[in-house]
């Protein structure tokens, strides 16, 4: 720390000395550049370079943490749940080490998919070569055959993969409320096939080689007058940033490219790849989606590109704090009105659950799942989800649609 503050004592010293002594242009341009200098380290920078190398372990073992009887993730030796601050004052040290963990995770929770809830795992696209990037999907064994009913799960944006509603749950509380294995294992004893989206696996990522970073720098078509002068600027600034880089940015990581799966670009093109491959041939009466916020989204623009197959396919749409937008993503009337009839979204509040919630958005009726936190609300609605999917059922042999709220605190969405 003292070594710190000597080496900012002496660049300030520095810098005064400069600006009282005469000089021409090359000591005005020194000056300019230790101000800059100055201005762009502080001490949190600076203290980057005593930063431990950012290599973590590759299993769960090695970080020391195991999931015990209960599903939660507890120390070896201690018993005590996951601790973020392992190094004081390294918080983006402690960042990369939780990224690295929750990449154990995921893989952790697949293999969970296939040895607990017995699903395969499907490569998209379905017709891929052997060098091009892949993606997949889990699905049960009667995904495509079972003929009454078919349980789709969508999850939602950011971090998390297939099987999984919040990283964070699974890390700091548990793999039930984290995870979408109480769905799959509630689905398989009620009879429903399952198929389980994987809507952020979009890309892989590749280093880039020396030849790739030059290439992508000299495929400007600019003019080579301008070219030259563009250069020699990112040159000037170059020397200047690689002066201080060692204190910026000690272990610099290394640059890479994103190469994006065929068809499978964006949680949108992913959801309507499943359908089309997948869901729309699969032999159910009754498909039933459960979609967590992003996923929501994913679902209405569903709905928007094949509405007469969602209409005709699709039974009850359960959505948890979901994010789509009728207005934005400009979803018809028609849409609009089977989703207040086939759809209900429970969202975070603090009223008790299945509570009407008032919406300001005429699409589908809004309900409490019982938590104010957003990404418990998947957890929360869980039961209150599987009994709308079975009156949702008896309705439509009825024909008489469910009641997705409780009947005494109901809103009428006519009258709104």
């Amino acid at each position: 720390m003292y070594l710190y503050l000597s080496i900012l004592n002496l660049l300030t010293v520095w810098v005064m000395m400069a600006q009282l002594q005469p000089g021409g242009p090359d000591e005005k341009e020194k000056t300019t550049a230790l101000k800059d200098l100055l201005s762009r380290i502080d001490l949190d920078e600076l203290m980057k370079k005593d930063e431990p190398p950012l290599e973590f372990p590759d299993t769960l073992e090695g970080f020391e943490y195991i999931f015990n009887e209960k599903g939660q993730l507890r120390h070896i030796k201690t018993g005590e749940p996951f601790v973020f601050n392992y190094r004081e004052d390294l918080h983006r040290w402690n960042q990369k080490r939780y990224e690295a963990l929750g990449e154990i995770i995921t893989k952790y929770v697949y293999e969970l998919l296939q040895k607990e809830c017995h699903l395969k795992k499907v490569t998209l696209p379905v017709d891929a070569t052997e060098s091009e990037p892949k993606s997949f999907i889990f699905m049960s064994e009667d995904a495509l055959t079972n003929p009454d009913k078919l349980l789709v799960l969508i999850h939602g944006n950011g971090v998390v993969r297939a099987g999984q509603w919040a990283r964070k749950l699974i890390i700091n509380e548990d793999l039930d409320s984290g995870t979408q294995m109480p769905y799959i294992k509630r689905a398989a004893e009620e009879g429903y096939g399952v198929i389980v989206l994987n809507p952020n696996e979009n890309y892989i990522e590749v280093e880039k080689t020396k030849a790739q970073v030059q290439l992508s720098s000299d495929s400007s078509d600019e003019p080579a007058e301008k070219r030259e002068r563009k250069d020699k600027i990112q040159k000037e600034t170059k020397k200047r940033r690689d002066f201080y880089e060692k204190y910026r940015n000690p272990q610099k990581e290394k640059e890479t490219m994103q190469m994006y799966i065929r068809d499978n670009g964006s949680p949108e093109e992913h959801t309507i790849y499943v359908w089309d491959h997948f869901i729309s041939q699969s032999a159910a009466e009754n498909v039933f989606f459960v979609a967590h916020s992003y996923g929501g989204l994913a679902f209405v623009e569903l709905m928007i590109q094949r509405e007469a197959e969602v209409k005709n396919k699709v039974t009850a749409v359960a959505l948890t704090d979901s994010v789509h937008n009728v207005w934005h993503q400009e979803a018809g009337k028609t849409i609009r009105e089977w989703m207040r009839e086939n759809c209900c979204n429970w969202v975070s509040s603090s009223e008790p659950l299945d509570t009407s919630v008032e919406s300001m958005l005429p699409d589908c009726p809004r309900v409490s799942a019982g938590t104010e936190r957003h990404e418990l609300t998947s957890w929360k609605s869980f039961p209150s989800i599987f009994k709308f999917f079975s009156e949702a059922m008896e309705a439509k042999n009825s024909s008489v649609k469910p009641t997705p709220t409780r009947r005494s605190n109901r809103i009428k969405y006519e009258e709104l």
